[in-house]
């Protein structure tokens, strides 16, 4: 009996393999999370083994000073919008009815002085006064004129608000403080770092107090859309794989075959012949061949799983 048992396992051992079946394995592309900016870690919110949704929190970096630079750039950005707007303003309303009413004035006392002018004029023809009298009435006409024109002036000018420099200036002002505040404001939400994708928590790469560089990871991701099966397949069988090719893979264990696409074809040999390529050397070459799984197709497969991979 034990001789027939050991016979049927060498039998079932040496039993041939389809030539459409390969051996590869389960291959996984982690996504390695970090914040651009340094900080100690004050909130790891996942653990190794768990489930995260697109922007779900990963972990939080003290960011303080970030809030109080955020803070401090709003004031300064407010402080400059008050003084643009004071300079587009122009004068103060009562200090330009200040001047309506010296405008008003003025040009009562150029139709007083119109009107003096009229009569020294008659009396000048007549001769009861003298041409220097005249004059100075001519005299007094052309200065109420003359003020009347400068009021003017000064109140358009004061309705004008401030000079096109000085505004160009507060502009420019106001523009920087945006951009500072944009600036903080990014460093304060860099602090803290969410999930990009769905994805499992691989690993976690440090513990709460611990300081974080700034770019290094502390958290590793591994999408289901990132996992693939690669395989190895003699080079006479290549042509027969292109890209876009459907792959059945059938893992150790596994209840069903899970499909996948070929994505990939190796442009070089993994094992390279010595020398000379004869027709025995050339049985020995193998080529890499990736093809990706679907993230449904991948939810129970793990990286360096080993796989059968058959081709259609």
């Amino acid at each position: 009996m034990l001789s027939l048992a050991l016979a049927t396992l060498l039998v079932a051992g040496c039993a041939p393999v389809p030539d459409n079946r390969f051996q590869g394995y389960v291959e996984g592309e982690y996504v390695y999370v970090a914040a651009p900016l340094g900080g100690t870690l004050t909130r790891l919110a996942v653990a190794r083994g768990d489930t995260v949704t697109t922007g779900q929190l990963l972990f939080e970096l003290e960011r303080q000073s970030e809030a109080d630079a955020a803070a401090q750039v709003e004031k300064n950005l407010a402080q400059a919008q008050a003084q643009l707007a004071d300079l587009k303003k122009g004068e103060r309303p009562t200090e330009i009815e200040s001047l309506q009413a010296q405008l008003e004035r003025a040009q009562a006392d150029l139709k007083l002085s119109t009107a003096e002018l009229a009569r020294r004029e008659q009396l000048h023809g007549s001769e009861v006064i003298s041409k220097e009298e005249l004059d100075q009435a001519r005299a007094q006409c052309e200065i109420n004129q003359a003020q009347i024109n400068q009021l003017r002036a000064d109140l358009a000018t004061a309705k004008l608000g401030g000079r096109e420099d000085a505004i160009r200036a507060a502009e420019a002002a106001v523009e920087s403080q945006s951009a500072a505040l944009a600036k903080a404001k990014w460093s304060f939400e860099q602090k803290q770092q969410g999930a990009p994708t769905n994805a499992a928590i691989h690993d976690t790469l440090y513990r709460q107090g611990e300081f974080v560089a700034a770019g290094n990871p502390v958290v590793v991701l591994l999408p289901p859309e990132n996992l693939k099966v690669r395989f190895f397949v003699p080079q006479d069988k290549l042509p027969q794989i292109k890209i876009g090719a459907a792959v059945t893979v059938l893992p150790d264990g596994a209840a069903h075959p899970v499909q996948a696409i070929v994505n990939y074809l190796s442009t070089q040999a993994e094992y390279t012949p010595p020398v000379i390529f004869s027709r025995e050397t050339r049985a020995n070459l193998v080529f890499m061949i990736e093809a990706k799984f679907s993230p449904a197709e991948a939810a129970a497969l793990r990286p360096g799983q080993p796989v059968d991979v058959e081709l259609k």
